[in-house]
């Protein structure tokens, strides 16, 4: 690709309404073009960063044996309303109606749908455990979309759920994508901590943020700072080693806001290793037993005649605010550029043509050297 033919519209000045570095620099080298409100086009060379994170995000559910699928946008509320989750989800839920006038809406998440292809799919405790996932388009109609792609109403996301027969194979599940999110945000060059969270409009009761630190994140931690040194390392995928490994990190305190307790704090953590800082969610991961298997009936049979409603949890990644959250750890407020990891670089590799008296020679061995790097490429 020569540059010159590349769609990369540039702007001079930052817009008004980008204040974060992230938003300023997408906008201004062509990554992204606002549509509306909290909703954006994705240009060639934003596009090809955050298709190189789907890639690394998908390799890595793949390797804890994770199974793609691809759910709609658009869901029918009746599976919602199943659930209970439907008006109590809230006005963050896009609801619309077709032409039969049934009642439908853009999913913000996809907890019922996937419990709705269980249920007709699975009968027998054999077939367990099961992890899907998928990566898909999602709304939610932030009341005040801000920072760009950071906080808008639609985003890329994957969002994988585990199915299981019982709490301990669940944990042991829930555990496989404890490791996946720590060597996921590992191969992006990110140091990503978890931290114990609320689970929100999710439900269960247990639940952890993967949070990059960025003093433009808004989400307020508190934490251990020996818990940066630790490293998931060649951590197998056996119960005792992936227990290990959580247990390793919540040794250390290490929360978000909504979990915080002072006193807690401050007995666990002596005053030279306090850290209290902002920063960005990249992954959160969610275990909530039967909260939705119960009320939509998705149960297996078990050996005796028994069925059991089956323990799930699930597990998202921003997809697409992984690409601001990058920039934002990244960023080199010296020279004033992005940086970018060379797992999703949007390009691999930058020929540039000095320009001598045999113009046509050296043109031609730019192209040769051109062909020749992409037949490297395409072998690996």
């Amino acid at each position: 690709m020569y540059i010159s033919k590349a769609f990369i519209p540039i702007l001079k000045n930052n817009p008004s309404e980008a204040k974060i570095k992230s938003h300023q620099l997408m906008l201004r080298v062509g990554m992204i073009k606002q549509s509306s409100a909290g909703i954006y086009s994705w240009l060639p060379l934003g596009y090809k960063v955050m298709k190189k994170i789907e890639q690394v995000v998908r390799e890595e559910q793949n390797n804890i044996g994770a199974q793609e699928i691809l759910m709609p946008t658009i869901q029918s509320s009746e599976i919602w309303k199943e659930s209970g989750r439907y008006e109590d989800y809230g006005e963050e839920m896009l609801r619309i109606k077709d032409r039969q006038d049934r009642e439908m809406l853009y999913g913000p998440t996809n907890e019922e749908l996937v419990t709705d292809i269980f249920r007709s799919s699975v009968k027998s405790y054999k077939s367990l455990p099961q992890l899907l996932y998928h990566i898909q388009w999602k709304f939610r109609d932030e009341i005040r979309p801000r920072f760009g792609i950071m906080r808008c109403r639609e985003f890329y996301m994957k969002d994988a759920y585990s199915f299981d027969i019982t709490d301990e194979e669940a944990l042991f599940s829930y555990n496989k994508f404890f490791l996946s999110y720590l060597k996921t945000f590992k191969r992006l060059d990110l140091t990503a901590i978890p931290m114990a969270a609320d689970t929100g409009p999710i439900g269960g009761n247990l639940s952890h943020e993967f949070i990059i630190l960025a003093d433009t994140g808004e989400s307020k931690i508190f934490t251990d700072k020996r818990i940066f040194d630790l490293d998931s390392g060649d951590t197998k995928l056996d119960k005792k080693s992936l227990e290990n490994l959580r247990n390793k990190y919540e040794e250390f305190y290490s929360v978000t806001d909504e979990k915080f307790n002072k006193v807690e704090f401050e007995k666990k953590v002596s005053e030279e290793n306090r850290l209290k800082t902002k920063g960005i969610e990249v992954g959160h991961i969610f275990y909530f037993g039967d909260k939705y298997s119960k009320p939509m009936d998705a149960s297996v049979d078990l050996p005796g005649g028994k069925k059991n409603f089956v323990k799930m949890g699930s597990y998202g990644i921003g997809v697409s605010r992984l690409v601001g959250a990058i920039i934002e750890a990244k960023y080199d407020e010296k020279n004033e550029i992005m940086k970018w990891p060379i797992s999703v670089a949007p390009y691999d590799v930058s020929i540039i043509l000095m320009i001598n008296k045999n113009e046509t020679t050296a043109l031609d061995k730019v192209i040769k050297i051109n062909l020749e790097l992409k037949k490297i490429i395409l072998m690996h």
